[in-house]
């Protein structure tokens, strides 16, 4: 068995590689994590989207979701930044700062506008 040329013991911090997560991976795990926080996602909406800029250990986030109407928006766009925030710290070891959520359509419910008498 032969040793490997300089490598003679533990090798300092110093020295030792990174791991890099791809902004493609941190824009997945944040689309499903948007994905999650919403409340009751309406039935014909698109999957929430998201880009990411990222730095060093830093992501910077924008995820564009369809949200149901009637509904507290203001909420369930809360509940998403909390979510994206949590599942990239966890799974990505990154601080997210920011979070911008662009609700890109409403969905009305047909139960609530047949309630209005607006559906014949």
């Amino acid at each position: 068995m032969t040793a490997l040329s300089g490598a003679s013991g533990p090798v300092e911090a110093g020295q030792r590689g990174e791991t890099r997560i791809a902004d493609r991976v941190v824009a997945k795990i944040a689309a499903q994590a948007a994905k999650e926080a919403v409340d009751t996602p309406p039935d014909d909406a698109a999957t929430p989207r998201a880009t990411v800029t990222v730095h060093r250990d830093t992501a910077r986030v924008r995820v564009s979701l369809e949200l149901g109407y009637p509904g507290d928006i203001g909420r369930q766009c809360g509940a998403v930044r909390r979510r994206v925030t949590e599942r990239v710290k966890a799974l990505a070891g990154m601080e997210v700062p920011e979070v911008a959520v662009q609700v890109e359509r409403l969905h009305p419910s047909g139960a609530s506008l047949a309630a209005q008498g607006r559906i014949r």
